[in-house]
């Protein structure tokens, strides 16, 4: 059996954490326990055999809650194809959806599936339009693919871009006051930080040092630097715009091809 170049250059403790294997181990023995009765018809063996290879295929993600669907970079992928491979035909029959029908849509793959980051999505595609305005299917997936796949990597962006807008300093240390006694919380995103925009290479700097310590999780660093470099200035959201319209995002891990 050939491995691969990447295999063989990280340790296997490192490599199995790479690739999360203690997580679907630990689930696999935990359906293992919740349907020991029906198991114990086929054997232990063929249970872990069929789990492996619903991982491999990624149908292991449809129905299970939401904290099991966004563990692994592997279980987002494969819930964003269920996603596409279900609901394509809305699509390929132009139908336009509210954000809550998609929603719905994606509650009928993951029952408890958050509220806020279908609102999140949907206000990538719908700008300052209403949150009830109609969204293309294909709109709507480009956006949600960004948004649920690197939604940690996103929250951090916004940090650093509510930090440029305000002109805070990345090297200064916030330490709260006797008085306060509390952290003070990072300021949402309004209609002011959305219009003004920042310096896009100097967002880039910012990004480039976070794509660094978010190896797993962000878009490839030169596809941003790619969609920084053609503008001189931009907004949040229309970062988030330029970097869902990109193919290359899609393309980069595979996850709707």
């Amino acid at each position: 059996m050939m491995l691969s170049p990447e295999r063989l250059a990280l340790p296997d403790y490192e490599y199995l954490a790479q690739r999360h294997v203690l997580t679907y181990m630990e689930d696999a023995v935990c359906q293992l326990l919740e349907n020991k009765e029906d198991v114990s018809q086929y054997g232990i063996a063929r249970f872990f055999t069929e789990y492996f290879n619903s991982v491999c295929q990624g149908t292991h993600i449809l129905f299970r809650e939401f904290s099991f669907v966004q563990a692994t970079p592997h279980n987002r992928a494969s819930f964003l194809r269920a996603f596409w491979r279900c609901f394509r035909t809305v699509g390929k029959n132009g139908d336009l959806l509210t954000m809550k029908e998609y929603h719905c849509l994606l509650q009928l793959l993951c029952p408890d599936f958050p509220l806020e980051l279908t609102q999140k999505a949907a206000r990538i595609v719908l700008m300052d339009d209403a949150m009830d305005c109609l969204m293309s299917f294909s709109d709507f997936l480009l956006a949600f693919q960004i948004q649920f796949y690197y939604s940690e990597f996103l929250e951090s962006v916004a940090a650093i871009y509510q930090d440029l807008l305000s002109g805070k300093n990345p090297n200064t240390v916030i330490v709260p006051t006797s008085s306060s006694g509390q952290h003070r919380q990072r300021p949402v995103l309004g209609e002011a930080s959305m219009l003004e925009g920042v310096e896009a290479s100097l967002f880039y700097q910012r990004l480039e040092s976070l794509c660094d310590r978010h190896k797993y999780s962000c878009p490839p660093p030169a596809l941003v630097k790619e969609v920084l470099s053609n503008v001189q200035r931009l907004t949040f959201y229309g970062f988030l715009v330029a970097l869902s319209k990109h193919r290359g995002i899609s393309q980069a891990n595979g996850r709707l091809n």
